[in-house]
């Protein structure tokens, strides 16, 4: 099983690489992600870069293969990145690709065309992603009503600004609020207070009908501002199904060119299962990837880059591709959309 990968993140697991180690390993992601096939230390010699022999390649490679970076797929002294390997890149050595102004400029553009429901920008969204990765884009809302409140703090962040933030279970979703009337730190505290008391162990569903209904929280003053906020703002969940684009871009790529490769993908894109779950079970609004994705087995060829999205909605954008896929670039596109995105929701 491979858990999330973060840029920068390192593991106590992860090897200390030399210089070249480091040179070596990275050619062969590099190598191997431009043409889908093993790279053999012939063909690193002659990328040129390194200034290293073949035969000294051809060592350096049975050292990252004894580190568990590099496997080989077949007899002979060809590799690829192993799922292991692909990890350690990503926290370790990959830098995001930056992307240039007119790019940031057509998500914007595409974005800000779409924002008439959330459905349809979260379609757009996975339809940005694909054009941009060559890979299959995803998005998708669901709803946490259902889950059970953990925990409650009111946070303030401004004079007559404060942020809900509501703990469910592992996962904690935020809610801006503007209050009709200024609150200090001591009311908001004891607004805290009483809310915990009242709505702790209840499902998020309850929670806000009782905003919405009970008579025990009107008798606060400083309670009633936070609820006529909430009723301005808290509105019924969205939910979609997990939205998808490009799958003509998934059928070029040599891993997925076969039927019986791809279709078995889009069979899981399709349910939705494990997919939905793993997009939206990192860190709000912190790009992450997680290399070969468990839970399917057609899956385990692929990578998945995912953004869940900060804010009043529950959801998440990401891209899912083969394990070689360009990380810098897809990691930047997903960071930006995702970031557009929870902004334009937020506004």
């Amino acid at each position: 099983m491979f858990y999330a990968a973060f840029p920068g993140r390192l593991s106590p697991g992860d090897p200390d690489l030399d210089e070249r180690q480091r040179a070596v390993f990275t050619a062969l992601v590099e190598l191997h992600g431009r043409a889908a096939g093993p790279v053999g230390s012939d063909r690193i010699a002659r990328w040129g870069r390194l200034g290293i022999s073949p035969a000294a390649i051809r060592g350096t490679l049975i050292e990252l293969e004894g580190l568990g970076l590099v496997e080989r797929t077949r007899a002979g002294a060809a590799r690829v990145p192993s799922p292991r390997g692909y990890e350690f890149y990503v926290r370790a050595l990959l830098s995001p690709s930056r992307l240039p102004d007119s790019i940031l400029s057509l998500i914007d553009r595409q974005l800000n065309d779409s924002t008439r429901d959330v459905e349809s920008m979260l379609h757009e969204a996975s339809r940005v992603l694909a054009s941009l990765t060559r890979q299959l884009g995803l998005a998708l809302a669901f709803s946490l009503d259902d889950e059970r409140l953990t925990s409650l703090d009111v946070e303030p962040l401004g004079e007559r600004r404060v942020v809900l933030v509501l703990g469910l279970g592992g996962r904690s979703r935020s809610l801006g609020l503007d209050l009709d009337s200024p609150l200090d730190d001591t009311a908001l505290a004891q607004v805290a207070a009483v809310l915990r008391e009242q709505l702790l162990g209840r499902t998020l569903r309850e929670a806000r009908d009782r905003f919405a209904n009970d008579p025990d929280l009107a008798r606060h003053a400083a309670v009633q501002v936070l609820v006529r906020a909430v009723a301005a703002s808290w509105t019924r969940p969205v939910e979609t199904h997990l939205l998808s684009s490009g799958a003509m871009h998934m059928a070029e790529q040599p891993e997925f060119a076969n039927a019986q490769d791809l279709g078995p993908v889009l069979l899981a894109v399709e349910t939705g299962e494990p997919l939905s779950r793993l997009m939206v079970s990192g860190a709000q609004g912190q790009v992450a990837v997680r290399i070969g994705v468990d839970g399917a087995a057609a899956l385990a060829g692929c990578s998945l880059v995912s953004f869940p999205l900060p804010g009043a909605i529950a959801g998440a954008v990401g891209v899912l591709g083969p394990l070689r896929m360009d990380y810098g670039l897809t990691l930047a596109a997903v960071d930006r959309v995702g970031s557009r995105v929870a902004d334009l929701l937020s506004a």
